[in-house]
């Protein structure tokens, strides 16, 4: 009889381990939608606490957003290149934990990561409007710039990102599972996972991540072959550019094939539909009934035919246009359709203020969010420290356009935060470049109605750009981290509670960043690129002279979106092709396609299913490499090393070898994807 109840506890106490070890990879259920009564059990169990938050876990987050905001600052200006921060901190964690051989270090990783990713969203907010004031300032030297203008706009707007978001997580990880595909968050997980798990789950991350970051540096450190492959390769193809400006290209990197296959072939089509709709009738049909015209009526800087242009010049001046005005339309299509969430929330939080609210229910671990007392209490005295920020700095003591500014910045960084979150959810990329965009003449237009024009107006616009920039930056990025922490099970609490110093130490080191910057190289000396904040001060000029904004095109892209709409196509994956570069979402379809593909070859659905998680494995290995090899790259960019052979990169040739070199790179992730262990 002891025998056997040993003999019990023992098998017992091996399917207890075994489970153990079975939860350290991701569940088979984790990116397809739920059965009807199914369950998702993340990693770490919602019935045990795991170290989270502690000193260790604070003091290297910290340390990897000063670390990341400093660099993401410094490349986003000097070259024009945001990179995202999440996966190389997500790597940089799970080395360091190992080497100091943590035991349970996955909660601890997730927070080093969440803390950590502020940099990135904080400075793709900052880089895109705020250097625009020392552009400017250049120019109308009674502007005034410092650095509580861009430290308290960074600060504030990532506060009200997070604040937004917060009631919306439960939606967006939980109850649209598998709905979306969540390619950045996806990738850091894997990374995060394989660190705990070891072996079979981080042999083939590892590997990819080599070929990948190998393959992605090569190209940018050395330039042995062209990331672009065009059409202008031969003759005929720079004939059909010049004469009826058509033009094919796809980025050959490792790290957007990687994006592509976790995307997955439905989206990506649906976002190369939107790209090819611009590149091959839109911006061919410009040049055909307008060609011998200077179409400059709302940017003056334009200065050639449009038969003068190249079908890039074309893309940026007019196409693009046309992609915000449909990403507008589809983020208020968004905000109309999830009307009843958004309501929902703010009634919620009103029904917690009334003390009605839901304390006494009992709340999984896993799915504990801050209350939403904290939330509309936090939100209302951010917006007012924003309202005293805006009355005694921006618009000196003018309390008509104080509370206009402050009722622009609340409305649309709180409607658009759904439509950041759904962007990144789908795509990985956070098109709040076209979304600021839109708030800058938006905000223009409505400042210059009330009697704010000239170098004031331009400053006022470009602050409240700036604070609904950062806070839609945020919102895009938080959705990621919150998703991680669904996958693997963390305290969605824990992470929300300290994203908030993450943004604090972000805001600062971005603010100390640019001022550092312009002192040094300053804005207008050609020595920073500052691509975004250009672009966003040649906007804004014109709008505060009294020239409009390009009405007809967003028009466009709003009918476009519509119409979309009507027929049942998800209209902003379409409008995101349309404003993406063609050359990053073809891409995104042939790692869609592999993604089919590898999926679709074998009778025994097990299989197929097999198949696709190691090609997920893969692709995301493709996109940590990548990323972590973009920094040291530009590193070394930094550091004034440039082994870039500019001569090769301008023949044909490097672009036939960039196609070849392209194509070993699928066929190693189509053979290694379906190629399984016995």
């Amino acid at each position: 009889m002891r025998l056997i109840i040993n003999k019990r506890t023992t098998n017992r106490f091996t399917e207890m381990k075994q489970d153990e070890e079975k939860k350290t990879g991701l569940p088979e259920n984790a990116f397809r939608p739920l059965k009807k009564g199914e369950t998702y059990e993340p990693v770490m169990s919602p019935k045990k606490n795991y170290p989270e938050v502690n000193l260790w876990s604070v003091l290297w987050g910290i340390g990897m957003a000063i670390l990341f905001s400093a660099a993401a600052a410094y490349l986003g200006l000097k070259v024009g290149q945001v990179f995202e921060a999440a996966i190389p901190i997500a790597i940089l964690a799970v080395g360091i934990s190992g080497a100091a051989k943590r035991k349970n270090a996955l909660g601890e990783n997730v927070i080093i990561q969440s803390i950590g990713a502020c940099s990135g969203v904080i400075v793709a907010g900052a880089i895109f409007t705020l250097p625009a004031l020392y552009i400017l300032q250049a120019k109308y030297p009674e502007m005034t710039v410092n650095f509580l203008q861009v430290f308290i706009s960074s600060l504030l707007g990532g506060v009200l990102g997070i604040l937004f978001l917060i009631p919306f997580r439960k939606y967006f990880v939980k109850d649209m599972h598998g709905e979306y595909p969540f390619p950045e968050a996806t990738a850091t997980t894997q990374v995060l996972v394989s660190g705990e798990k070891g072996g079979s789950q981080a042999k083939p991350l590892l590997l990819a991540g080599l070929i990948g970051g190998l393959y992605d540096f090569i190209v940018a450190t050395f330039g042995w072959w062209n990331e672009n492959f065009t059409t202008r390769v031969c003759g005929w193809g720079e004939m059909l550019a010049e004469k009826a400006k058509l033009v094919f290209k796809v980025n050959t990197g490792a790290a957007v094939l990687g994006l592509g296959y976790i995307v997955g072939l439905k989206y990506a089509a649906i976002i190369c539909f939107g790209s090819l709709s611009v590149w091959l009738i839109i911006i061919p049909g410009i040049a055909l009934i307008w060609g011998d015209q200077v179409l400059n009526m709302w940017d003056p800087n334009i200065t050639l035919t449009v038969s003068q242009m190249s079908p890039e010049q074309i893309f940026t001046s007019y196409g693009k246009s046309i992609g915000i005005g449909g990403i507008a339309m589809a983020g208020i299509i968004g905000i109309v359709k999830s009307w009843g969430l958004i309501k929902g929330a703010v009634g919620l939080a009103a029904k917690e203020m009334k003390g009605k609210g839901t304390a006494n229910v009992e709340v999984e671990r896993t799915q504990k969010d801050l209350s939403m007392k904290i939330i509309a209490i936090g939100s209302i005295l951010t917006l007012i420290l924003v309202t005293l920020f805006f009355y005694f700095d921006v618009m000196q003591g003018n309390l008509l356009h104080t509370i206009v500014g402050i009722l622009v910045v609340a409305v649309i960084a709180f409607l658009f935060t759904t439509v950041a979150a759904n962007a990144i959810a789908i795509v990985g990329t956070n098109p709040v470049s076209g979304m600021t965009l839109m708030t800058l003449i938006l905000a223009s237009v409505i400042m210059v109605a009330v009697g704010l024009k000239g170098t004031g107006g331009m400053v006022a616009a470009l602050v409240m750009g700036g604070v609904v920039c950062t806070a839609l930056s945020m919102a895009g990025g938080f959705i990621t981290d919150l998703k991680i922490g669904y996958w693997l099970g963390t305290t969605p609490k824990k992470q929300e509670s300290w994203k908030f110093l993450g943004t604090l130490v972000s805001a600062a080191t971005v603010g100390g960043v640019i001022m550092i910057l312009n002192q040094t190289y300053g804005f207008t000396s050609g020595q920073l690129a500052a691509p975004q904040a250009n672009a966003m001060a040649a906007v804004i000029e014109p709008l505060m002279s009294g020239v409009g904004a390009p009405w007809l095109l967003y028009a466009i892209g709003a009918i476009i979106a519509l119409v979309l709409t009507y027929f049942k196509v998800p209209a902003l994956a379409f409008a995101l092709g349309m404003f993406i570069p063609l050359e990053l979402n073809i891409p995104l379809v042939v790692g869609g396609a592999i993604n089919w593909y590898v999926t679709t070859r074998s009778k025994d659905a097990a299989v197929n299913a097999a198949r696709g998680e190691k090609g997920t494995l893969l692709a995301s290995g493709f996109i940590a490499g990548g990323a972590l090899m973009g920094v040291v790259s530009a590193a070394m960019r930094f550091g004034g090393i440039n082994l870039v052979h500019e001569e090769w990169l301008a023949n044909p040739m490097s672009e036939v070898v960039s196609i070849i070199m392209y194509a070993i790179l699928i066929i190693f992730l189509v053979k290694a994807s379906m190629k399984l262990q016995k």
